[in-house]
């Protein structure tokens, strides 16, 4: 099994603006991530506005990533859906595809109890045979898993490797660090907790600002991975700022697709009911890109 760890930007799924998937640009942005030297990729997660995309359009995206990529990094695939059925459905034709991994959150609307969740989770993760990373967000799935949840489903099932956490919670990324040595691994979802987390035990991030500035994330783990935590704090401050941007405003989607197409690269409009960026977002998006080196001035 493939052993994540590092700086994964979390794509978006570019768009035409009739709506339809850029399928070309897709593939040039992956191409432009693998250039920037990120140590791996994450396809149809909350960024890709997953569940605004079709069972065909998700299928197709795995498929043209798999090609793209071709082995070069790994390649970890969002395998969300409500029910079981579903994201066992997704999880093996991610495998199927030859992709290296699954990310698997809880379902988003049921709002399952404790041991539902336990039992989505296992059942999920004993389909297939590659590993897969569950996913702690409750502000999108509206459950907030318990550690204690997080660490039995990692020692009982040997293919759950890793879990994504995005509660914000740094004591969450301590405790399921250190209880979880040896069974399961952890990765910050939360841009604005990073080299925190780094600090207490996790071993990457899957992240939204490594999408508009995949250089600059890459160098604070780079240099947390060095010892050099001075330099990791300077990069990281330097980031900071953008990564409190996304957090807080409530349209990462559309911060990292607009901020694609700052770039030269495919972004689009996102699907609604998500609208696009108000001018004074578009304006400090441009600020924060400015003053990290990722704007174009003549976009």
């Amino acid at each position: 099994m493939v052993d994540f760890k590092g700086v994964y930007p979390v794509l978006v799924t570019p768009m035409h603006e009739d709506g339809t998937v850029n399928w070309e640009g897709f593939a040039n942005n992956i191409e432009y991530y693998i250039g920037e030297g990120v140590d791996g990729l994450a396809i149809n997660g909350s960024t890709g506005e997953f569940v605004s995309l079709t069972k065909e359009e998700r299928y197709k995206a795995v498929e043209v990533a798999v090609k793209q990529v071709n082995g070069r990094l790994p390649l970890i695939v969002g395998t969300a859906a409500e029910t079981t059925a579903d994201a066992i459905e997704y999880t093996r034709q991610v495998e199927e595809a030859g992709a290296d991994g699954a990310l698997l959150i809880n379902s988003y609307y049921a709002h399952p109890k404790e041991e539902e969740i336990y039992e989505h989770f296992k059942a999920v993760a004993e389909a297939v045979s590659f590993p897969v990373m569950i996913y702690n967000n409750p502000f999108t799935s509206g459950v907030d898993i318990l550690v204690e949840t997080i660490l039995r489903v990692g020692r009982d099932v040997s293919n759950i490797t890793h879990i994504k956490e995005s509660s914000g919670e740094i004591r969450n990324v301590r405790d399921i660090s250190r209880q979880g040595a040896g069974s399961i691994k952890t990765f910050c979802g939360a841009d604005d907790m990073v080299l925190e987390s780094f600090l207490v035990g996790a071993v990457g991030w899957i992240s939204v600002a490594g999408n508009i500035s995949p250089r600059t994330a890459k160098a604070v783990y780079d240099a947390f991975e060095a010892g050099d935590l001075a330099k990791a704090w300077d990069v990281y401050d330097r980031l900071l700022p953008l990564c409190n941007f996304l957090e807080g405003s409530g349209k990462y989607v559309q911060v990292a697709k607009r901020a694609m197409e700052l770039k030269g690269l495919a972004g689009g409009p996102p699907r609604r009911p998500r609208l696009g960026l108000t001018k004074e977002e578009e304006e400090t998006l441009k600020k924060h890109m400015r003053e990290l080196g990722e704007l174009k001035e003549n976009r």
